[in-house]
């Protein structure tokens, strides 16, 4: 990822506004690197459950780019946040069993699975995958020394 960071920062109470999005990232990510005929990093040689799609990218070019920059993204989690997400976004297991082949409550995979999305969104806005909301991207705020007619 040869991207320069943005020069902005997201409220750590604000990036559970990203999971959806960060959830979308990923899900596309497992189906592209399927298509390049390589199993997640994050998998590993595990057997998964997994329904897979077609999609056409731009060019073969983009769509390694994609998954290179996801994978070293979710590489810099730790390794909690990435076991629950290769058993419930990946494999498709549900949180009670995730849970259960864990060893964790499913209160802790919730709580794991939730802070290692927030995490993960937090890298991808600081890395370029994401985009930040018009609300959080300062390029749409008016400079702080212009006064409002209003105050005449």
């Amino acid at each position: 990822m040869h991207r320069a960071p943005p020069a902005f920062t997201v409220p750590a109470d604000e990036l559970r506004m990203y999971r959806s999005h960060t959830l979308s990232v990923l899900r596309r990510y497992f189906r592209m690197s399927l298509e390049l005929g390589r199993l997640p990093s994050l998998v590993g040689r595990e057997i998964f459950r997994a329904r897979v799609t077609s999609y056409r990218s731009h060019s073969f070019e983009d769509l390694v780019i994609f998954v290179t920059d996801v994978e070293h993204c979710v590489e810099r989690l730790g390794p909690r946040p990435r076991l629950a997400i290769a058993r419930v976004i990946f494999q498709e297991f549900s949180v009670e069993e995730a849970g259960e082949m864990l060893g964790w409550s499913e209160r802790t995979v919730r709580r794991t699975l939730a802070c290692g999305l927030d995490a993960l969104s937090e890298i991808m806005l600081g890395c370029g995958v994401l985009r930040p909301f018009p609300l959080h991207d300062k390029s749409c705020q008016e400079a702080k020394n212009t006064v409002s007619a209003v105050t005449h």
